[in-house]
């Protein structure tokens, strides 16, 4: 069986009123608070998950050093679908329904809250609403109903203009699948290689970070245990 990513588990916004955002996404769009503890391994930050459904869950991560940046439109936030923000943010963020009924209820729902809605709007590939969240998050609910063709949606002007050759359109449309070798698992770390993505830790540490065996970090970086433990079974 070849390994590929499946779904979105969680997707970890910063914020600097985690319980603003509880009470927006709980109250007005019905996802329920099912975690909120202190970050693993982060000094005086905390961490909620609000539950989309049982494999996927809206995050938020409140640290002191958030209440010190301020928020700015075409930096750091967009504001609207249409303007930008710095490559790497979050430009805006679309959940699921499953049909347009659905689409309908849920702009009834966000309207009911006080909360202003646009749409909804047919795209083709999904139809969608639009509505701001705190701290000025650009959100969407979105529902298709079929899965997007891309011999329809992947529109040849816009693959020239990204450079894209016709090999790598055909690489990126099928995907090197990958089957993990049992008997050489854990491949071992690549060198570090600058030009390759990295996590923003400080080079020196994260290098050292990079020697340490996998089975040092997950015995040393764990936190499996919940602030409320399950009761024991006699």
């Amino acid at each position: 069986m070849s390994i590929r990513v499946n779904g979105v588990h969680h997707l970890a916004i910063s914020t600097k009123d985690i319980k603003g955002q509880i009470e927006f996404f709980s109250d007005v769009l019905g996802a329920e608070l099912v975690g909120l503890f202190w970050m693993h391994g982060v000094e005086g930050a905390w961490h909620a998950f609000c539950r989309l459904d049982d494999h996927c869950s809206i995050s938020f991560v409140e640290l002191p050093a958030n209440h010190d940046v301020e928020p700015q439109f075409g930096v750091s936030h967009s504001g609207t679908a249409e303007r930008p923000s710095a490559p790497g943010t979050m430009q805006h963020l679309a959940f699921k329904v499953d049909t347009v009924e659905e689409l309908l209820a849920m702009r009834d729902r966000i309207r009911s809250k006080g909360v202003n809605v646009i749409g909804h709007i047919d795209h083709g590939i999904c139809q969608s609403i639009y509505f701001g969240g705190p701290e000025n998050m650009v959100l969407e609910v979105a529902t298709s109903d079929a899965a997007i063709d891309g011999d329809h949606w992947i529109d040849s002007e816009v693959v020239e203009l990204a450079g894209i050759s016709a090999e790598e359109l055909h690489r990126y449309r099928n995907p090197e699948p990958f089957v993990p070798d049992r008997e050489a698992s854990p491949l071992s770390q690549p060198p570090y290689d600058p030009n390759k993505p990295q996590l923003g830790y400080p080079e020196k540490m994260y290098r050292k970070m990079l020697e340490i065996p996998d089975d040092v970090i997950r015995a040393n970086a764990s936190y499996p245990d919940p602030p409320v433990p399950y009761p024991t079974s006699d």
